[in-house]
């Protein structure tokens, strides 16, 4: 029986459409060929600023020394920056952020605020502001600076992009520490000079409200990611205050057991520097004269003493990674925070060991920077509702 035309035509069609469907699935999976390029891994930068330690040269020059995260935290290079005084002689450097906006690192100084470019590496403007300048804070969107006087009584707003000054806000309160709200809606700003913490509304750049009075004038603080809470450290206490954002009352003093206050190097006083784990689970606070960093259960309220860590020197300043991996006090160690040990030193090119209290980490991707990190340990938490 012969078979018909029409069915041999089916057949061998089918036995087409067959082969080339192999054919075409097999050489998705060859590589090299159709497979889609993975995405290149961004790069993970440590900018340390220096002298971050009052005026001292020793701990790394006057300068930037980046570190390659990603890298054991390994020496990449050295930027050039400006902030000379009259002198002649590298000032302090006081504050250090970043705007993706303007692709700019911001430096303060004791008496100004350099704008450098991040790819090109150049010093785009420097100005001198009155009063002098403290520890500035940028925006998130990276547009306006908060820059306090150094130890004044006002806080300058600057436009980030150009240095001008767009308004000025008197709080006679010793401007001094600032930190921009991760919502951009308020800014907190600690003074010398003050007991309180106070608030400013930057659509308007007043103070509209005030937290505290702590037990003593107002050092270091981190905020949690949601802003309902700020953690200070004050003048005299080896611990650290909380109080409530939300209605401005003082709510907790913690005090660290098992080790005497003792005399510091610098600061003047026992605790200097604080910071909040990015998941908001501990907070580590710095002892100068133990050269120690406590760390706390911040799962409970108030937080609970657990573990503390010796360091190489005396730490002045916290921060942590963006991952939350790694604890960076301003020694200059590098800190697993999940097994608390040392894992590496900021060491420069001549393997010369680098101290700041000023540093960030940065993120770049085609050479362009992507994310940025901050100075101040901030929570990164922010499901909770702000009323």
């Amino acid at each position: 029986m012969k078979t018909p035309k029409n069915v041999i035509l089916l057949l061998l069609g089918s036995l087409f459409f067959l082969s080339t469907t192999a054919w075409i699935a097999s050489s998705e999976v060859l590589p090299g060929r159709n497979a889609p390029k993975p995405a290149p891994k961004a790069q993970r930068l440590l900018y340390v600023v220096t002298p971050g330690v009052r005026n001292y040269l020793g701990y790394g020059g006057h300068g930037i020394q980046v570190f390659d995260i990603n890298n054991n935290h390994r020496f990449v290079k050295f930027i050039k920056t400006g902030g000379i005084n009259k002198k002649g002689k590298p000032s302090n450097v006081k504050g250090v952020d970043v705007s993706l906006a303007t692709n700019c690192i911001y430096i303060s100084t004791l008496e100004a605020i350099q704008c450098i470019d991040l790819v090109t590496e150049k010093l785009l403007w420097e100005k001198e502001y009155e009063g002098g300048v403290d520890r500035i804070s940028i925006s998130p969107d990276g547009k306006i600076i908060y820059a306090p006087s150094l130890e004044k009584e006002f806080w300058t707003v600057v436009d980030a992009k150009t240095g001008n000054v767009i308004t000025k806000i008197v709080t006679n309160s010793g401007s001094h520490n600032t930190i921009y709200g991760p919502d951009g809606k308020a800014v907190y700003m600690a003074g010398l000079k003050s007991t309180m913490l106070n608030v400013a509304d930057t659509k308007t750049h007043t103070v509209t409200k005030q937290v505290g009075p702590f037990s003593a004038d107002i050092r270091p603080l981190t905020i949690n990611g949601s802003q309902t809470l700020v953690y200070v450290n004050v003048n005299g206490l080896l611990g650290f205050e909380i109080g409530d954002l939300v209605t401005g009352k003082f709510l907790h003093r913690v005090v660290v057991e098992g080790f005497n206050i003792g005399e510091v190097k610098r600061h003047g006083c026992p605790s200097h520097g604080i910071g909040m784990t990015p998941d908001e689970k501990e907070i580590w606070l710095c002892d100068g004269a133990n050269n120690r960093i406590h760390v706390f259960d911040n799962t409970v309220m108030p937080p609970v003493q657990k573990t503390s860590i010796l360091l190489r020197d005396m730490p002045g300043w916290i921060t942590f990674s963006l991952d939350g991996k790694y604890a960076y006090p301003s020694s200059g160690d590098i800190i697993d925070v999940k097994t608390r040990k040392i894992v590496t030193t900021l060491e420069d090119g001549q393997n010369n060991w680098v101290q700041s209290e000023k540093m960030v980490e940065i993120h770049f991707a085609d050479g362009k920077p992507v994310a940025a990190g901050d100075q101040f340990g901030i929570g990164q938490l922010k499901q909770v509702a702000r009323n």
